[in-house]
């Protein structure tokens, strides 16, 4: 239940996407991806044979005929691999603890090896071919079945530049389901299924613990913190060799495949540029200080000498509306429904469909995300409410994501996957709308608290992801030649908070297991889960400033910016939009504005 409601908190109806783990039609899924695997692989086996010269038409069409039917394939089998795997995921995300689930999340690991080892052959096709392939996508003889494609096959054929040897690929695939993803298991069940005696006659989970960060009183959010990190200390060993285990195998993958280092994969992945990159961090460090004097400001809104970590999520201000979910739902509902009739539509169908799992419980993992279904043209959200308006603004990220899914639903499955980068920018405006929305209808007794929480909520996305960023780099360099122990972890992130928080936080009571309670640092694939909520964060306020300017007639251009999220790369997408990345001062002014809010902020608790 949340405050002033008997509607419980819901969780979420898989049952459209399957029945069950066990269901006929789920093991159906998994014989088709199976055949449709082998289908993709044979299907590469045929590659026809190169042309005399590049130039020449025949044999041109036979390699359009063929790239078109893999092109094909690729679509139908990521589509579905993308499902099962993901339904696996969702149901073992909710319950850790259920071996089945389990099971089946391995089944589906050891089902996309084969489509794993199709990437490779594909790309290494399309680059011995890359003449004639190129021909097939742009000028006089391109081939309408394949031209479409061309950003996505221009994509693997760099991506093929990155890749070992076949059979070297194909072992480190079936490793990584032991390796990276075994341990990325190990850190979600360890932080779900931790739970310390909160001394009242209950248990807390680590879940519960870090959301009484939350709370109005400080000796509730401070006993948290202490329960906290002594549950940490308790996982330290298996945390950090999970941590290990992952950051070890990346640093090795990636030197085998030729990157300079983890972070160069991580700008590609992100399909920004580098140049982008230190244009956003340096525009992030040259705000820090901004970011200090919020936190001063805020320490004397809360009567303390400097505010301790415990202290960054407390209501300020007041303590703020409690919402209960059915009060939730129709604030965002009507909120989206301003902007986007389309948009408001969708997220009261979510609602209305139990497309959000927002129950705290144990053996649940703790924050949230949007996964995606593309086989089912469907989303679903988890979170774990607790009636704050922070919770509510979670609700509103997930489901911005799975707008933009909805958004790109008729694409190609290739035009699908869009980067981390544009993903969160869509997340970000949702809440931005939110905040926004919320600004606006505030009374003047609550104004202070919502300013205050929109601060709190990118203080996490600027200073806090700058930290992350900063504990990442230095791991990653470490770890390309020993292990490191949790003390070694503790102090490089008790460092990188002191660069980024400085005196804006109490030295003394910083969080240095920051690294342990955070899942995105757990990812084989995918290093770096952090600056892209940042490039989010600001590319997402200047689309604001632009539906502030444009007014209604905005939500369908911003629904063509979320259907080219997949098929170009940022620099190119957001000079669509009008915005130059490349250059410092695109951030900066995105940073300016919530420099201003501090000093307002600032003047109003003086």
């Amino acid at each position: 239940m949340t405050p002033g409601s008997d509607v419980p908190v819901p969780r979420w109806d898989l049952s459209p996407i399957y029945p069950s783990l066990g269901s006929p039609e789920f093991e159906a899924a998994k014989a088709r991806i199976g055949a449709l695997s082998r289908e993709l692989l044979s299907h590469l086996e045929t590659l026809p044979p190169a042309s005399p010269t590049t130039s020449a038409v025949a044999g041109a069409g036979s390699l359009g005929d063929w790239l078109a039917e893999a092109l094909r394939l690729e679509d139908e089998a990521g589509s579905l691999y993308e499902t099962i795997a993901a339904y696996a995921y969702a149901i073992f995300s909710t319950a850790t603890g259920d071996p089945q689930a389990l099971a089946q999340v391995n089944a589906a690991e050891e089902l996309g090896l084969p489509l794993k080892r199709a990437e490779v052959l594909f790309r290494n096709a399309l680059a011995a071919r890359r003449a004639e392939v190129e021909a097939l996508l742009e000028g006089p003889r391109a081939d309408p079945r394949v031209a479409p494609f061309a950003f996505h096959v221009r994509e693997e054929i760099f991506w093929q530049t990155r890749q070992m040897k076949p059979e070297l690929e194909d072992l480190a695939a079936d490793l990584q389901r032991s390796g990276g993803d075994a341990w990325g298991r190990l850190q979600e069940a360890a932080t779900s299924a931790a739970s310390a005696d909160y001394g009242d006659g209950t248990r807390k989970t680590l879940v519960e613990l870090r959301n009484l960060a939350y709370s109005p009183e400080r000796t509730v959010r401070e006993k948290a913190f202490r329960l906290e990190l002594a549950l940490c200390e308790s996982l330290k060993i298996p945390v950090a060799a999970a941590l290990n285990g992952v950051k070890g195998a990346s640093v090795s993958l990636n030197a085998r495949r030729g990157w300079e280092d983890s972070l160069a994969k991580a700008v590609e992945q992100a399909r920004v540029t580098r140049k982008a990159l230190d244009s956003l961090i340096l525009a992030l460090e040259e705000s820090l200080p901004a970011w200090r004097g919020y936190l001063k400001a805020k320490a004397r809104l809360l009567g303390v000498p400097a505010c301790a970590f415990y202290d960054l999520f407390a209501p300020a201000g007041g303590e703020g509306r409690r919402y209960s979910f059915d009060q939730a739902r129709g604030f965002i509902v009507g909120i989206f429904s301003s902007f986007d009739p389309a948009m408001g539509d969708f997220a009261d169908r979510a609602f209305s469909s139990r497309w959000i799992d927002a129950e705290p419980r144990a053996g649940k993992v703790g924050g949230a995300y949007c996964i995606d279904f593309p086989e089912a043209k469907a989303s679903r959200v988890l979170c774990n409410f607790d009636g704050s308006f922070n919770a509510v603004n979670t609700i509103a990220h997930e489901l911005g994501h799975a707008w933009h899914s909805q958004a790109v639903r008729g694409l190609p499955y290739a035009y699908t996957q869009y980067p981390m980068t544009l993903a969160e920018t869509a997340s970000i405006f949702a809440e931005t709308l939110v905040f926004e929305g919320a600004r606006k209808a505030a009374g003047p007794a609550e104004r202070l608290g919502l300013l205050e929480l929109h601060l709190q909520d990118s203080c996490q996305v600027i200073v806090d992801i700058l930290s992350r960023f900063y504990f990442e780099r230095a791991v990653l360099e470490r770890r390309s030649s020993a292990e490191l122990a949790p003390e070694e972890l503790c102090e490089l992130m008790l460092e990188a908070q002191r660069r980024t928080y400085g005196d804006g936080l109490d030295p003394e009571r910083l969080h240095p297991y920051m690294w342990l309670v955070k899942s995105h640092y757990y990812s084989p694939d995918l290093a770096f889960y952090n600056f892209p909520y940042a490039f989010g964060q600001l590319f997402g306020v200047g689309l604001y400033a632009r539906y502030e300017a444009e007014g209604p007639a905005f939500a369908a251009a911003y629904r063509g910016i979320l259907e080219d999220t997949g098929r170009m790369g940022a620099v190119e997408l957001t000079a669509k939009a009008g915005f130059d990345i490349e250059a410092p001062d695109f951030w900066r002014r995105g940073l300016a504005s919530f420099a201003r809010q501090a000093e307002e902020f600032g003047r109003l608790v003086v």
